[in-house]
This record gives C-alpha cells, sequence and structure tokens, in this order.
C-alpha cells in the first residue's frame, strides 16, 4: 500500500481540518473523513465530479488544499414517508415503504439531486441535468417510465393526491401518474405551452400560461373541467385551491371559481362582494378572500368556513389568514385574532381571545391553531388533543421563532434553536427522547404522524410514529455520510 497523502479540506467559514488517507482511497471517503472531522453533512468538495475515483485518479497529491462547500439540506415528506437530499448530492428516503419510503430501486440515480417534490404516496426528484427521478407507490404515481424521455429541463414539478405535473424550460408540460388523478394531460396537451406555473386540488390540475390563461384537466368534477368558465379565465394572475375547487384571481381584482360547486367551486353568491381580491386562502371546502381594503369574502360550505357572517363586522383590517381543515383565522392589523367555521376545528377562539394580542404569525394542524405573539409566547385553541391545548408546555413555548405541524401535533423551534412538541402523542407531540439532540435546529418537516429536524451541522433528527417516519435508525450511518 502506498504511503498515505495528508490533505487539507478547507470551508469558505474558515473552518478546516486534516485528513490523512492513502492515493488508492476513492474521493467519497475524502469527504466522508472531511465531514466526521468537521462535524458537517453535505459536504461537496472542489474535486473530481465522480466520488468513486481515487485520490490519485482525481489528481490530487500529497500537501494539497481543497476546497468544500456545505450543501444545504433539505426535507421533503409524504403522508408516511421522508425523503432528504443534499441540494446537488444524493438523496435518501426511510418511513413507510407504502408512501415512498423504499428508493432502493433508484439509489444509484438519485445523485446531483436539485428538489424533491411529493404526493401522498410518491416522490419526484428533479437533477441538475433537468431530469427526474421517481419512486414511491405505483398507485401515486411513482412510475414515470413512459414519460422518462420526455422529461428533460425540467423546472418545477406540482402534484396531486396521485399524480405528478413537470414544466419544463420550454414551456411544455409533462404528467404522469393516475389518469383520473391528472395523471393524464393528452386532451390538452397542445395547449400547454408557455406554462408559467401549475396548482392542484386534490385530483386535477390548472395551468396559468404566460398570456394569463388557464389550462385545466384531471377528474373534471373537481377543477379538470373549466369549459363553463373559460371564457372569463383570462390575464389570471394566481390561483388556490380547495381539495376539488380552483379560484383563480384576475389582475382586475375578481374572482373565478370552478370545481365541485359545495367545495367552493360556486362563488355565485358573493360574486358582486369579490372584487379587488389581494389574495385567497382555503380550508378543505371553503375560501375566504382577502380585498384590497383588507375585508374578507367567504364562501363555500358553512361548516367548513364559508360563511363568515357571525364575524363579519369584525373583519376589518385583515392582514393574512391561515386555515384548518374546516376553520379560518384570520390576524388583523392590530394584532388580533378572528375565527369562524366548524368550532371543533378551531372555528371558535372565545376561551383564549383575550390572549390573543399582539400576534405575528398562526400554524395549523388539520384541526387546531398555534398563534405566535410578539412576545415569542404561543396561544392555541382547537381540537385539544390535537394541538389545540398546549398547557402541559405552555412554560416551555418562550422566545418561539417558528412552529411547524403534523396532522395533529406541534413542533416550535425557539430563538435558542430548540424545540418543544405538543398534540397528539401519535403523532410526533413526545420528542422527550431525543430532546437532547435537538439543538441548533434549522428547518422542521413532518409527515402526517412524525417529525424530522435538520441541524445546524446538515444531521438529521426524527421522532414520532416510527412507521411514519419517525425512526430514521436504520439508515442513520448513509445519513452521517449525506
Amino acid at each position: 500500500m502506498s504511503l498515505p497523502m495528508e490533505l487539507a479540506v478547507c470551508l469558505a467559514s474558515g473552518a478546516s481540518c486534516r485528513v490523512s488517507l492513502p492515493p488508492e482511497s476513492s474521493v467519497h471517503q475524502l469527504r466522508a473523513e472531511a465531514q466526521r472531522r468537521l462535524g458537517r453533512r453535505g459536504l461537496r468538495l472542489a474535486v473530481a465530479e465522480a466520488e468513486e475515483v481515487t485520490l490519485s485518479e482525481a489528481g490530487l497529491k500529497d500537501g494539497d488544499s481543497i476546497a468544500a462547500a456545505a450543501l444545504p439540506i433539505q426535507l421533503t415528506s409524504t403522508v408516511g414517508a421522508f425523503a432528504v437530499h443534499a441540494v446537488g448530492g444524493r438523496a435518501l428516503t426511510w418511513g413507510d415503504p407504502q408512501w415512498g419510503a423504499d428508493s432502493s430501486q433508484v439509489r444509484e440515480q438519485l445523485a446531483k439531486v436539485q428538489q424533491i417534490k411529493a404526493n401522498q404516496g410518491a416522490f419526484a426528484a428533479i437533477l441538475d441535468d433537468g431530469s427526474v427521478v421517481t419512486w414511491g407507490n405505483y398507485d401515486y404515481g411513482c412510475n414515470s417510465s413512459l414519460v422518462r424521455e420526455q422529461l428533460v429541463g425540467v423546472r418545477q414539478i406540482q402534484a396531486t393526491l396521485r399524480a405528478f405535473a413537470a414544466t419544463l424550460d420550454d414551456g411544455s408540460a409533462i404528467t404522469w401518474g393516475y389518469p383520473d388523478y391528472g395523471g393524464d394531460s393528452s386532451q390538452v396537451r397542445e395547449q400547454l405551452v408557455r406554462v408559467q406555473r401549475i396548482h392542484a386540488t386534490q385530483t386535477a390540475f390548472a395551468a396559468i400560461l404566460f398570456d394569463g390563461s388557464v389550462v385545466t384537466w384531471g377528474n373534471p368534477e373537481a377543477g379538470g373541467d373549466s369549459s363553463h368558465v373559460r371564457e372569463q379565465l383570462v390575464r389570471v394572475q394566481q390561483i388556490q385551491a380547495t381539495a376539488h375547487a380552483f379560484a383563480a384571481i384576475l389582475d382586475n381584482g375578481s374572482v373565478v371559481t370552478w370545481g365541485i360547486p359545495g367545495h367552493g367551486g360556486d362563488s355565485s353568491q358573493v360574486r358582486e362582494q369579490l372584487v379587488h381580491v389581494q389574495q385567497i386562502q382555503a380550508s378543505r371546502n371553503a375560501f375566504a378572500a382577502i380585498l384590497e381594503d383588507n375585508s374578507v369574502v367567504t364562501w363555500g360550505p358553512p361548516d367548513c368556513g364559508g360563511d363568515s357572517s357571525q364575524v363579519q363586522e369584525h373583519l376589518a383590517g385583515v392582514c393574512q389568514i391561515q386555515a384548518t381543515e374546516c376553520a379560518f383565522a384570520a390576524i388583523l392589523d392590530d394584532g388580533s385574532v378572528v375565527t369562524w367555521g366548524h368550532p371543533d376545528f378551531g372555528g371558535d377562539n372565545s376561551q383564549v381571545r383575550e390572549r390573543l394580542k399582539g400576534v405575528r404569525q398562526i400554524q395549523a394542524t388539520q384541526t387546531a391553531f398555534a398563534a405566535i405573539l410578539d412576545d415569542g409566547s404561543v396561544v392555541t385553541w382547537g381540537n385539544a388533543n390535537n394541538g389545540g391545548d398546549s398547557r402541559q408546555v405552555d412554560g416551555l413555548l418562550v422566545h418561539v421563532n417558528q412552529i411547524q405541524a403534523s396532522a395533529s401535533a406541534f413542533a416550535a423551534i425557539l430563538d435558542d434553536r430548540r424545540v418543544v412538541t405538543w398534540g397528539n402523542p401519535r403523532a410526533g407531540s413526545e420528542s422527550h427522547d431525543v430532546h437532547e439532540q435537538l439543538v441548533h435546529v434549522q428547518q422542521i418537516q413532518a409527515t402526517g404522524k412524525a417529525f424530522a429536524a435538520i441541524l445546524d451541522n446538515g444531521s438529521v433528527v426524527t421522532w414520532g410514529d416510527s412507521s411514519w417516519g419517525g425512526c430514521s435508525s436504520q439508515i442513520q450511518t448513509e445519513l452521517d455520510l449525506l
């Protein structure tokens, strides 16, 4: 065996380490050792593109210094699985195989990943050459083989529950997955030119073209058929969606809706009020529009927040709106909060109304709200078992910076970047087993019943239901080498 090389690996931050390895060692081994010594995952070395080559094949010599970049680490999730990747690097998955956790068949292809998109049970990764790799549950669009040759120059991907739609650099769009969920766009393929962006309900897609017109496909009842409003869909600026309906804001501030009427697809009763609309928020089946004068107009089923008449006089000076599945919460310009919709889903905040002052942001599970106040404290309401009751951790909820939610639990990142959790124990509220590891937390992502946190050094900490991604121990060695 040859004498080892002494190499220096240097980050732009000034941090560096010295590594001693034989010339026949691989670049991958060099990166792994540098990551271990620097305590940082996701490093990219300024040497050979292929990590399988040896140090000598890469042209390295004893005493060389190698520049390294710390790549951003990103998390993506389906209902029951996580995918993590270093931007421009490889991707790893864990959780429930039926929800996309098994990427073994495409493992070698998951290199140089730029971004990952997920639907309910499958993942789609865009690589740095603009190609796409898919995996997960077959019924959720994991098989893109029929369109693989067309998936070149992909710039973004959107998803329904069981299908994907990719926008290409040339402005066209390619779809795959379950046909009834938007996976088959053959009937509108010729219209999908100069696509600006794509939006989705659970079962249909709507593409805004550069001329402001809209092309739709997928489940015709749930937004895939916009023929009856096609003439109205001109100069569209943005689109919002409930589970089964779309609402488009035009450049004159008016709104056009289509899809299942009982899911927000029929706004005829409030059409005259929908003027100068600035933004729209959606619950599962209802819409709430903020107008230019900061008032609010709602439509859809009353028990999902479609009727705000009982609080209409209070809906003035509205800055932003958040939603659970069946209720809305509006933050006013004075920092107070107005709620409406189903009481069991957070539509009634009467018990905490006096505490809701100086609210700066609101997060939601499916059935509860959590508001961060200006002083960094948190106020919760809604379904007590699903995050609406935070009394057991109120003393810990100080200097809260941001909150993430699973289906029925919350995770708050504090200013000191530690984490506090509460809500349903079966959905990630119990983090005591990893409490000591949850330091220097940078971001948190959630499946339906688990959480995953990325730390400053790029490492991953998971908790919650193990079968839904709450345990990553089986791939911990690989995560350390990410």
